[in-house]
């Protein structure tokens, strides 16, 4: 039989970064029920459904005419109550009333400035203002209609999202929460995503937090990334695969996934000799970068591993070798190897 031919190739050596891969879903990073704090005939409604609005921005008025005649009339009594007061104070200088008199009229003129405080909110509570920027849905009422203000579900007017930044949450098992924990100064816990509908990680982001326990049942824990979204293109509720950075770059080792051999659990590669005979390297394997893995132990850079002809080579046998060059792309081979196969 003739001597079987191999490609063989020496490891590609280069700098890379682990990462991990998650499924997870955006948040908004703000979400606000919008609620009136006083009940009251709705006047006007002064947003579109679905528009972008900002802080402070008016969303709904309601009819002002109650409150500005309660305030009316507490402005009064507090004027009344002001006049009593200072000329108590005259008295009090000549002796001419008593302390408990004194006292009693003070007290009123507090109790009238309380009410006066009061009648001014009410009167700028009929301005419903936006309380964060962001976007905001539908009105849930109509002008016209009557409300009773308050903190129930029912009362709710609408709703504010925040867009300008989500949060994308996913569940990371203790090992990697551990992990992060320890890579944290080294790494930065950057974020890549990419949309259902997309085949690269456009998005990028940073972990910004992870929750303060493990959950008992699922043995993972919370963590969420902060992700820019100054177009407003994500939305709360969205679908993503994100990859998390899990290692500082670190120069490693890489050979093609198909040059690595399984047997059982285990991982081998199969190198040619000085002697032209191949021998088998049990191999400690990393990740997989475009189509190279990574060899975290077993492997020597002068190694020649065995990149194709695999099924032609019998531990302990001579073969043929001839060299090639592992790319960086894909994990593919010269094509020159690819001709002499």
């Amino acid at each position: 039989m003739p001597t079987p031919q191999v490609s063989v190739a020496s490891p590609l050596k280069q700098n890379i970064t682990d990462w991990d891969a998650f499924v997870g879903r955006f948040e908004a990073s703000q979400h606000v029920d919008v609620r009136a704090r006083a009940g009251g005939f709705i006047q006007g409604v002064h947003f579109k459904d679905g528009q972008v609005v900002k802080k402070g921005q008016l969303l709904f008025t309601l009819d002002p005419r109650p409150a500005q005649a309660a305030l009316a009339s507490a402005e009064a009594d507090a004027a009344v109550a002001r006049k009593a007061f200072e000329r108590a104070e005259i008295l009090m200088k000549d002796q001419a009333i008593s302390r408990q008199d004194y006292d009693q009229r003070r007290a009123t003129l507090d109790v009238a400035d309380a009410v006066l405080r009061a009648r001014k909110l009410d009167l700028e509570f009929t301005r419903v203002t936006a309380p964060v920027s962001g976007t905001v849905s539908d009105r849930r009422v109509d002008a016209g209609n009557v409300i009773a203000g308050g903190t129930s579900a029912a009362d709710v007017l609408t709703t504010i999202v925040a867009t300008d930044e989500m949060y994308f949450a996913f569940d990371a098992s203790e090992a990697q929460l551990l992990k992060y924990q320890r890579e944290a100064a080294k790494s930065g816990g950057k974020v890549e995503i990419r949309l259902q509908d997309e085949n690269e990680y456009r998005w990028e982001g940073t972990v910004d937090f992870s929750d303060n326990a493990i959950n008992d049942g699922s043995g993972a824990v919370r963590m969420r990334a902060l992700v820019k979204n100054k177009d407003g293109f994500l939305k709360p509720g969205m679908f993503g695969h994100a990859r998390v950075e899990g290692s500082a770059e670190y120069e490693a080792l890489m050979i093609p996934e198909t040059a690595v051999v399984s047997q059982g659990a285990n991982k081998v590669a199969y190198v040619v000799g000085a002697n032209g005979t191949v021998d088998v390297k049990p191999l400690e394997t990393g990740p997989l970068v475009d189509g190279l893995r990574v060899v975290r132990a077993g492997l020597a850079e002068t190694d020649k591993v065995i990149v194709n002809g695999i099924q032609r080579a019998m531990p302990g046998a001579a073969v043929e070798a001839k060299m090639t060059t592992i790319t960086e792309t894909a994990g593919l081979i010269d094509s020159t190897a690819a001709k002499q196969e």
